[in-house]
């Protein structure tokens, strides 16, 4: 990219600090610092300055280029705004900070690479055996490190031998008649190519309860693209994902299993990319995290709970990405309305990986420490398996305590009896 384009980009975004909601409610920050006390990734390292240093307060400074570049220690788990009382975007402003520095320095080629997840998996499915044994490899990990900068103890996805459409296409038709109408299924990335079994689970549990479950060809939502500075990259592939889920119709529910994803196109793909497009509004305010969905059936008396016994201790984290939703933790709710499942909420901030930023290598250590609480956690209360509603948090916490960790609709699955 030539010097020119680069700062034409860096002064699109600076624009965008300067003039929308995001610079107007830095002045409504009072210093109380409650989000730097609450910041899990300012406990453990001096490296990261804190959210309201580097946001409200540093932005007040900035004109042409970041006052502070530990900016780009921030994790993007958004809990210095969801903590916020007086409603400042404090991690929003960070995370345009950062893409400013970067726009404005340049991305490296690994935090490119490591965004590209579908074709990662559409590379991986094929290969699975093969690719799986050389991310168990030492030596192959190690020389990922060295040459690409991701962490050799990160955790990775595991490829699977079939993809979930492919799966889509050669399963037999249901042979229970829809007695509810039809939804549509959002199964992101990760259920797509890698969470493949819990994809499939939530469509049978859809299909248990009544449902016509329609799985359009969908990519991705671009926010491991937006954690990275990839605005544009990432505006373009939110953009792509929302006309996908829009095909089957603009009056459908949209029912997702990816966590992450579903903020994304609620409300960050909005606030953070500034994405004003009428058809994200629709999809934002159409589309459900799935234990969301099963709740709001329940509180109308709508849910079946012929749920068989699950005799089992389950901790149970939820993740960052689903508190910045506002949506409380609906899994856990769910989950307590199985007989005999003893259900532990994790009570703690965040697990560390953040998407990709536990996978680098600078960052590693960071994130280690910020999900050391939950790990200990993990391992003091479980019975064997732990529940957590997005796809990374559950490497991280499986990779890290040694526990099987699952989408809570795993659970569902096997209290309706449809599990084997």
């Amino acid at each position: 990219m030539s010097e020119k384009s680069r700062n034409e980009r860096a002064q699109a975004l600076r624009d965008r600090l300067n003039t929308e909601l995001q610079r107007m409610s830095l002045d409504m920050c009072v210093k109380c610092t409650i989000c730097e006390t609450a910041c899990p990734v300012a406990a453990v390292t001096p490296l990261f300055s804190g959210p309201k240093f580097v946001g409200p307060q540093a932005e007040r400074f900035r004109d042409e280029e970041s006052v502070d570049h530990s900016v780009d220690y921030c994790s993007s788990c958004g809990t210095c705004s969801v903590v916020c009382p007086q409603g400042v975007n404090v991690a929003e402003l960070n995370s345009l900070a950062r893409a400013v520095m970067k726009a404005e320095q340049g991305v490296p080629v690994r935090d490119r690479m490591i965004t590209q997840t579908v074709l990662m998996g559409k590379a991986m499915t094929p290969v699975a055996p093969i690719a799986n044994a050389v991310l168990d490899n030492k030596l192959a990990r190690y020389a990922m490190e060295k040459v690409v900068g991701v962490h050799r103890d990160a955790p990775m996805p595991t490829a699977r031998g079939e993809s979930l459409h492919k799966w889509l296409k050669k399963r037999p038709k249901p042979t229970k008649a829809p007695t509810r109408g039809a939804l549509v299924y959002f199964h992101g990335c990760a259920g797509g190519y890698f969470e493949v079994d819990a994809a499939k689970k939530a469509i049978e549990v859809l299909e248990h309860i009544g449902y016509e479950v329609i799985v359009p060809d969908q990519g991705c939502c671009g926010l491991a693209e937006q954690s990275n500075g990839l605005f544009e990259q990432a505006s373009a592939s939110v953009r792509r994902l929302v006309d996908q889920l829009r095909t089957p119709g603009t009056d459908l529910t949209i029912i997702s299993t990816a966590g992450s994803c579903t903020g994304m196109l609620k409300h960050e793909a909005h606030q953070i990319l500034g994405i004003h497009d009428p058809e994200l509004l629709d999809v934002g305010t159409r589309i459900r995290e799935i234990s969301e969905f099963l709740m709001e059936l329940h509180a109308a008396g709508e849910l079946p709970t012929d749920f068989r016994p699950v005799e089992m201790r389950l901790p149970y984290h939820a993740p960052c990405q689903l508190k910045s939703q506002g949506i409380g933790t609906p899994a856990s709710d769910l989950l307590r309305l199985i007989p005999g499942l003893e259900v532990i909420d994790s009570n703690v901030t965040c697990c560390g990986i953040a998407g990709t930023y536990g996978l680098k290598k600078e960052k590693y250590e960071i994130a280690q420490a910020v999900g050391q609480p939950l790990f200990d956690m993990v391992q003091a209360n479980s019975d064997g398996l732990a529940a957590c509603d997005t796809e990374t948090c559950r490497w991280q916490i499986e990779k890290s305590s040694g526990v099987e960790t699952v989408h809570p609709i795993v659970l569902v699955h096997r209290a309706y009896g449809l599990s084997s």
